[in-house]
């Protein structure tokens, strides 16, 4: 499942440098509240999920969207 993140992370947000299961949105991907936004919504499509936007407040890195996702039954 990280891997699919990261592939829509590469997609969605034009990073074209590593990114890894603890790589940080703000810190180290520079990520800003819109871009993130547009990941969401690439994440909800692609997982079939609703992430409340509540919840983007504890999701940091992206393992943590990993571990969001299979906490709502998704599975890899």
């Amino acid at each position: 499942m990280v891997e699919k993140i990261i592939e829509l992370a590469k997609e969605n947000l034009s990073i074209d440098g590593e990114i890894t299961a603890t790589s940080s949105f703000k810190e180290d991907l520079e990520v800003d509240s819109l871009d993130l936004m547009e990941l969401v919504m690439a994440l909800e499509d692609e997982f079939n999920v609703e992430i409340p936007s509540e919840e983007l407040q504890n999701i940091k890195t992206v393992q943590d969207v990993a571990d969001y996702l299979t906490s709502k039954g998704v599975e890899a």
